[in-house]
């Protein structure tokens, strides 16, 4: 069963947002990425996002788009990705993981055999980003019925009328993007993002997560201050980024590097005062 409706309900009883990471799964190679992803539950992460490489990553910004260029370089794939869950389950059995990506991939090799093997390895979730509800339930079935939640994205754009379609298939959590566009480029206001996670818990009981534009512990803290946890990726990879030579190797020192942003970025998660109105 999926991890997170008992890392959400961790959080409530500890009267905390949440922190949620992200990195591209073999980014900028195997070992590394390796080594980022099992350290992110000590530097402070609750839950992981995963970002599965694709060729043409549309939803996401320059930052997370040569992320996976250098995943792909490195030989990473939606089988490698897997790999990497199943090492990180060998030492963690309780942070959950979330797999994001596009359809592309999942469907070039199986749905079902997806399932199944992510399943196995311990994945939790997925997005989907370029999968609508209404087109969603050939994935969401079956990774439902092997215990892994299917999480959907909403935004600014998302209207009353179109939230129950969406909110009616979601489980684990609801995904708040913050901002119309693609990810790593602006920042929405702080009055906006309170506005549109009430909007939600009216139509909703699961946990919102926001994410889109948060690029410093200051903003990662504003805003796990207004929902049930703050989101952030672009920020991390462009870290990651800046710890590579001309040659696109990591320098020494990156992965600790990387990790104490996150920690970083915890601190200032942690520091946020929970929401009264919070599932």
């Amino acid at each position: 069963m999926s991890r997170l409706p008992a890392r959400f309900a961790k959080l409530k009883a500890e009267r905390r947002p949440g922190l949620v990471t992200f990195i591209t799964a073999g980014d900028p190679d195997r070992a590394t990425s390796q080594a980022l992803l099992d350290g992110m539950p000590a530097a402070g992460a609750d839950i992981i996002e995963l970002g599965m490489p694709f060729t043409d990553p549309m939803a996401d910004g320059l930052a997370i788009q040569h992320a996976s260029q250098r995943a792909l370089k490195a030989g990473g794939c939606l089988s490698t990705t897997l790999d990497m869950v199943r090492a990180f389950r060998r030492a963690d059995a309780e942070t959950p993981i979330v797999l994001m990506g596009y359809y592309n991939p999942v469907y070039a090799h199986g749905v079902d055999s997806f399932c199944a093997e992510a399943a196995e390895a311990g994945v939790d979730g997925l997005i989907i980003v370029d999968l609508p509800p209404e087109e969603a339930e050939e994935l969401a079935a079956p990774a439902r019925a092997q215990g892994i939640d299917f999480i959907f994205l909403t935004a600014p754009t998302t209207d009353d009328a179109r939230l129950p379609a969406v909110l009616d298939r979601a489980s684990g959590f609801v995904y708040y993007v913050s901002i119309t566009g693609v990810t790593g480029t602006a920042s929405a206001s702080g009055d906006a993002i309170k506005a549109a996670v009430a909007r939600l818990r009216r139509h909703t009981t699961l946990p919102v997560a926001v994410g889109f534009g948060i690029k410093s512990p200051e903003a990662a803290a504003e805003v796990a201050a207004l929902a049930d946890a703050a989101v952030v990726g672009s920020a991390i990879v462009s870290r990651l980024a800046a710890g590579l030579d001309a040659e696109g190797k990591p320098r020494p020192g990156l992965v600790d590097e990387v990790l104490q942003f996150v920690g970083e970025l915890a601190r200032g998660v942690r520091s946020a005062a929970r929401p009264s109105t919070a599932a």
